[in-house]
């Protein structure tokens, strides 16, 4: 008897926008070209450890360019990820430009999420190393489920639900713990912790300069 080789679905590897694939979606996003780079807080700023607040007016002007702040500055910043808070903005809200494990991009924001993770029997935790742009320069491992769910709504009120894998499983539960008032530093040991910042100490002046030359780059 000859042995059956499964074949594996091929991946699609449209960028999902919201979720949901579309056909082309260029580099740099819309959000970002319109936005203006906002100044990314720093661990131990009080607006970084407190709950923040949950947004109750959708589809202002003032909600819409929040979001294109977030986005741009986040692209300065080189991140995959950016919460509210770390703009100084108590809002429960971030955007998010994320590949998954298999390279698939992800792009979009989310208000007011809630996450949802699987049962403790099913889930598997993953330790990677992970970093934060309000903890710059540093990096450490930090333990994540492999999957996740996210729930909340678009800037104009209609629902999302956001499903990650991966390195972008890992990105959701990292800005939405920032939306509770926690860091990644939080999940660390008090030893790890200590590294963390220090490694912070270190860098931190080299990264604030490849941000600036970055802000430049892309003018305004």
């Amino acid at each position: 008897m000859s042995v059956r080789h499964e074949r594996s679905r091929p991946v699609d590897r449209r960028v999902r926008l919201h979720g949901r694939p579309v056909d082309s979606y260029p580099a740099l996003p819309a959000e970002a070209e319109r936005g203006s780079v906002r100044r990314v807080t720093v661990v131990g700023e009080e607006v970084l450890g407190r709950r923040c607040r949950e947004v109750t007016a959708f589809g202002t002007p003032e909600l819409s360019a929040l979001i294109d702040d977030m986005f741009r500055t986040m692209y300065v910043a080189d991140g995959a990820g950016l919460a509210a808070n770390q703009v100084g903005v108590d809002l429960r809200l971030f955007v998010y430009d994320c590949p998954d494990d298999t390279g698939v991009r992800h792009v979009g924001h989310l208000i007011n999420p809630v996450l949802e993770l699987p049962d403790p029997g099913s889930r598997r935790l993953i330790d990677d190393f992970e970093g934060c742009l309000s903890v710059p320069g540093a990096t450490m491992a930090v333990p994540r489920t492999d999957r996740a769910v996210v729930r909340g709504f678009d800037k104009d009120g209609h629902p999302l639900v956001i499903e990650g894998t991966g390195y972008f499983a890992r990105c959701l539960q990292h800005e939405t713990d920032h939306l509770i008032g926690h860091t990644y530093l939080d999940r660390l040991s008090k030893r790890d912790r200590k590294d963390a910042l220090r490694q912070m100490e270190d860098r931190r002046e080299d990264v604030f300069a490849r941000r600036a030359i970055k802000a430049a780059g892309l003018g305004r």
